[in-house]
């Protein structure tokens, strides 16, 4: 199983990106899908994330800024970052809870996009 996210770049504060993160491989069916950041010196954190059944919860942080959706016909989830700041300047992880054919359940992570918010 692969995760490849896209989408990450420079964008000025009040901006606006998406990434995309698709799952793919010996995928029975995915759980939860979500996002994580880590910026310079800091932890990884939370974002947000999606369940199979839509539920989602974010971050406080990112509340009334960003979405997250997912396409499960894709394998994909999204996150639409609105009204960026210079604070979320960060490495963005996509990853899914993936239960595969052989019936393993396992968490798998995309490779990081860079996301800068710098005028």
């Amino acid at each position: 199983v692969q995760l490849q996210a896209s989408g990450g770049g420079l964008v000025q504060p009040g901006g606006s990106l998406s990434l995309s993160c698709a799952a793919s491989g010996s995928i029975f069916s995915i759980n939860a899908m979500g996002w994580y950041r880590q910026a310079p010196g800091k932890q990884r954190e939370l974002v947000a994330v999606i369940t199979n059944g839509d539920r989602i919860n974010y971050a406080d942080f990112v509340k009334g800024r960003f979405v997250i959706s997912r396409d499960n016909a894709k394998n994909t989830v999204y996150l639409q970052m609105n009204s960026l700041k210079p604070e979320d300047t960060a490495v963005f992880y996509c990853y899914a809870q993936v239960i595969t054919v052989t019936g393993q359940r396992q968490t798998y992570w995309g490779q990081g996009t860079q996301v800068t918010v710098s005028s």
